[in-house]
């Protein structure tokens, strides 16, 4: 079901759902994908409440939620998602199209969301398109970050694991740092087959701010809170040139949320080009709880891994 609703002060709103989950995406700005629910259920995301409403103007804005972002991390990319967007509607799927990035400091690229949400379950398919729209070529990784609701951890897994042999000489894939990582914060879990980051609202370490980035060839990541598990899904395309030290998974944490955040392999897109990025959701409840790699083994990996 497709309906256009009022949402937090944003009249252009639209509601996607079916007998379990629903989702709301903002058109007045974005497109934004700001609230993903079991029905009657609080939202996994985060949201921004002082932001709730605005729109225009050319400050960059969080809102909250999830949104299509554009590797490097540099101050053109911080281009402020902050005027309507375009939808459109096929038989499986939504579409919503910004307008290309044409003001100062735009980099002239345009951001495209399309969602299918499956008839039953909670299932999510979530396909995020970048296009060149400038006169010259540039180099990019589409970027999906989700911000989530305070108070859980954030999980990925490494790749796996063996003991040293003839066959294990080589390194398997990067942990990258940010100059604020410090897993010293009693925020980071490093275990042996995962890595957990854990969102506090008091500081603990040295930085507000914790981050790092991993290869992580399972192609999954979650968000666990009081029972609830999200699961983002992307796939890791063997071979493929990923950002920072070659990271297709980030997870980032400051004192108001997390990020969960996959990310494309690097490309150069031509005047008029486009390049795609897909993502799965689902979300689950009634999860038993737990904090160490055998819960995570046990009983978070199969729901995500699936049937």
């Amino acid at each position: 079901m497709l309906e256009r609703i009022s949402y937090r002060g944003w009249e252009n709103s639209y509601r996607i759902s079916n007998a379990a989950v629903e989702l709301v995406v903002l058109a007045d700005v974005g497109p934004r994908i700001l609230s993903y629910t079991f029905i009657g259920d609080k939202n996994i995301f985060h949201e921004v409440p002082e932001q709730a409403g605005l729109t225009g103007g050319s400050d960059f804005r969080l809102y909250g939620g999830h949104r299509p972002w554009i590797w490097p991390e540099v101050e053109r990319t911080y281009f402020p998602d902050n005027s309507p967007v375009a939808v459109s509607q096929d038989r499986n799927s939504v579409r919503f199209t910004a307008p290309a990035e044409s003001a100062s400091p735009g980099s002239n690229l345009q951001k495209e969301l399309k969602i299918h949400l499956d008839e039953e379950g909670s299932r999510v398919m979530v396909k995020h398109r970048v296009t060149n729209r400038d006169s010259r070529p540039t180099e990019l990784a589409p970027w999906a970050p989700t911000m989530m609701r305070p108070g859980g951890r954030a999980i990925l897994p490494l790749p796996t694991r063996a003991a040293m042999d003839k066959d294990h000489f080589q390194s398997v894939g990067p942990l990258a740092l940010w100059s604020f990582t410090d897993f010293a914060d009693p925020r980071w879990v490093l275990g042996t087959e995962y890595v957990q980051l854990r969102q506090q609202p008091n500081l603990a370490g040295r930085f507000q701010e914790q981050m790092t980035g991993v290869y992580n060839p399972a192609g999954w990541a979650a968000y666990f809170l009081n029972g609830t598990l999200f699961v983002k899904g992307a796939p890791a395309i063997p071979g493929a040139v990923y950002p920072d030290f070659g990271c297709n998974f980030e997870v980032f944490a400051n004192l108001e949320f997390l990020e969960l955040e996959s990310l494309g392999p690097k490309v150069q897109l031509g005047p008029g080009e486009s390049t795609q990025h897909t993502e799965s959701w689902t979300l689950f409840r009634n999860v038993p709880g737990g904090e160490d790699d055998s819960w995570i083994r046990n009983v978070v990996a199969p729901l995500a891994l699936g049937p």
